[in-house]
């Protein structure tokens, strides 16, 4: 029965959306609709959706050889997981009618009923409503992927996929809630997170740090990638799919958005640059990894402000942010926290560093401008965040291996996941 229970649930899904799902109508006024604006966000979703494939290229290239297509996988199957729990559930969790600004009624758009092709001025005013759930399944999609970094090399595939589901019901979309639902509780406290400094990288970088303490080490810890072109590559698909992460926030074709695209590749800039020469600067290596790791720090630690910093800021922020995750990563090896490719110090760290910046350096209300509400609001923020993800995330891992032991046997992590746990072989 366990190895049918996969394809029985999707089947039931399948039907419950088959039956349960409408048609695509209007439910609005189709005159509302922006066409420049809904152009940018249909290529900014497309922007985002290429982040994915990009991050398994980027975590691939820095595993051992013999799981290389494991690690790769594990990020390309989100593509098809949360698409369909989407559909079904997530975004009206994530958006559904608010109860007590913490998460959405289940019910308000269950398998997509009432996500129709006008807008819905409460999220979205010129493009269609079935095109902004779809944007934001593009970061759904990643966020638990970028999750698998921290694990790799030792969890079971299944077990993985179960996990995934879970963090995504009740981790990922009471943050998305919060931050950005009209009624969510963070979002009314001023909280400030323009494209998921928060929602993503905080909660990716806590749910990375439990993985990694709730698994334990690997029994063969190979630090030396096997294909840094690879990491190259994914670095640069990333680079360009963060323009729609960040840009396509603005949910428009406008001056928003092309603040957070400048801000978002000169933040990046910065911090590759930052981060090659601090290493430098301590006579190490420059090296094609660790320019590759300090861009996707910057890109990470620029999300959260893209829209409401100018330029010098995000130089700054950039610069600040490598530093400090550069630091993180020693610290977290001297530690013998055995996060596989380092998340919690890239993306965990970047995200905390980038919500204080951005508390610090938003127009109007950050730190430098006098105000103090918007700052406090986010120290209390990060606080909870991090405690209910990192709490929560370990419960999650617990309840997971009850259900289905996550790590592999220690024959099968010798003989590496991509043999083990797929039959297949990177030689093949």
């Amino acid at each position: 029965m366990g190895k049918k229970i996969n394809f029985i649930v999707l089947g039931l899904i399948v039907c419950f959306c088959f039956f349960k799902g409408a048609p695509y109508k209007a439910w609005g006024d189709l005159g509302a609709i922006d066409k420049g604006d809904t152009a940018w966000m249909l290529v900014s979703s497309a922007f985002v959706l290429l982040m994915t494939p990009g991050l398994a290229f980027f975590y691939g290239g820095m595993v051992s050889r013999k799981s290389i297509i494991s690690t790769m996988l594990q990020s390309f199957v989100a593509l098809g997981v949360i698409s369909v729990l989407w559909v079904f559930v997530g975004f009206s969790l994530a958006f559904g009618e608010s109860y007590y600004g913490i998460i959405g009624s289940p019910l308000t758009y269950f398998a997509f009923n009432n996500v129709g092709l006008a807008p819905n001025a409460e999220f979205s005013q010129t493009i269609p409503f079935l095109l902004f759930a779809l944007f934001q399944l593009k970061f759904a999609i990643i966020t638990p992927a970028l999750i698998t970094g921290s694990f790799a090399e030792r969890i079971r595939f299944r077990s993985y996929i179960l996990f995934m589901v879970l963090f995504s019901i009740l981790i990922y979309a009471p943050l998305a809630h919060m931050t950005w639902h009209p009624q969510g509780l963070l979002r009314n406290w001023g909280v400030l997170d323009f494209a998921g400094g928060t929602v993503v990288h905080m909660s990716v970088g806590m749910a990375a740090l439990a993985g990694a303490l709730y698994l334990g080490k690997r029994r063969e810890a190979i630090e030396k990638p096997a294909n840094i072109p690879f990491v190259i590559l994914g670095t640069g698909l990333l680079w360009f799919g963060w323009f729609g992460f960040n840009s396509g926030s603005a949910l428009g074709a406008n001056t928003d958005a092309v603040i957070a695209f400048a801000n978002t590749n000169l933040a990046s800039a910065a911090s590759m640059l930052t981060w090659i020469f601090l290493d430098r600067f301590q006579n190490r290596k420059m090296s094609a990894l660790g320019a590759c790791i300090g861009a996707i720090v910057g890109l990470v630690a620029i999300t959260p402000a893209a829209g409401f910093v100018g330029i010098g800021d995000s130089l700054l922020i950039g610069f600040v942010a490598a530093i400090v995750s550069n630091y993180a990563i020693r610290w977290n090896k001297r530690l013998q926290i055995d996060d596989t490719l380092e998340v919690f110090p890239s993306h965990g760290v970047g995200g905390i560093v980038g919500m204080i910046l951005t508390a610090v350096l938003a127009k109007d209300v950050g730190l430098v401008y006098g105000q103090t509400t918007t700052f406090m609001y986010h120290m209390l923020a990060l606080v909870l965040v991090a405690a209910f993800t990192f709490f929560g995330s370990y419960a999650l891992y617990k309840v997971t291996d009850v259900l289905l032991s996550m790590r592999v046997r220690e024959d099968q992590e010798y003989r590496g996941l991509d043999a083990s746990q797929h039959g297949e072989n990177i030689n093949d």
